[in-house]
């Protein structure tokens, strides 16, 4: 089994989400989400996080397959021969219409969309269930980390996709996943310890690592309450 230098059985995977993206146009209308692409700014961001990843011998490289993904990527990998993969069930939840949601609860069901997953039933903002999505991410994640092959692997996803996967690492459930930002292009690193096929413990080095802008400043807004804002903005 492949394993990092020095340890019996331990790996790890570095854990990103796509650079920058604009989900809404100039006139604050919903762009279809299959087909929006990194911004200029979000590939300066892929392009920081490439250079902090330089070093990394990266062994195999797996995207959900949204060109986003692709692109985020291909720039932090720049080049290397490491084979990336597409894996559709690391796709973003899907949404509802946002238009549907009443002006008046429009602020509020967006910015809190991951407060609620917990509860009985809940769907994100009207459209996927967070239990259908949580079951679909945890399958393909528990296939990755104990399939044989890699010591060093890349993942780059979206949003909710990776705060499914920290909140299950530190045993959170979907309670977990209002703790956990990700901005553009964040690197997260989490190491395994993998027994007789098996993980048998995981555990976080690092998370939301946004080698751009180390210290957040002036980031004083949550991911969603952005999104609400571009929304409202149209």
């Amino acid at each position: 089994m492949s394993r990092l230098p020095g340890t019996e059985r331990r790996r790890r995977i570095y854990l990103m989400r796509h650079g920058e993206v604009q989900y809404f146009d100039a006139d604050g209308r919903p762009i279809d989400p299959r087909h929006v692409t990194l911004t200029e700014r979000g590939c300066e961001q892929a392009r920081a996080a490439g250079a902090l990843l330089r070093e990394v011998p990266f062994d195999d490289a797996v995207i959900s397959g949204m060109a986003r993904t692709a692109h985020t990527a291909s720039l932090v990998l720049d080049g290397r021969t490491v084979p990336v993969r597409d894996e559709p069930r690391l796709k973003e939840i899907r949404a509802g219409r946002l238009a549907a949601v009443p002006p008046e609860r429009r602020d509020e069901i967006i910015t809190r969309a991951y407060e609620r997953a917990p509860e009985p039933d809940a769907s994100f903002i009207g459209g996927e269930s967070w239990t259908d999505f949580q079951r679909r991410v945890l399958e393909v994640w528990l296939e990755l980390v104990q399939a044989d092959g890699w010591a060093n692997l890349l993942i780059v996803a979206h949003d909710a996709v990776n705060r499914v996967i920290l909140s299950h690492v530190v045993g959170a459930s979907l309670h977990g996943l209002k703790a956990f930002e990700q901005e553009p292009a964040c690197i997260n690193i989490i190491d395994v310890d993998i027994a007789g096929g098996q993980v048998e413990r995981a555990f976080i080095r690092a998370a939301n690592l946004t080698p751009y802008n180390l210290a957040a400043q002036a980031n004083h807004h949550t991911v969603m309450e952005r999104i609400s804002a571009q929304f409202k903005a149209g």
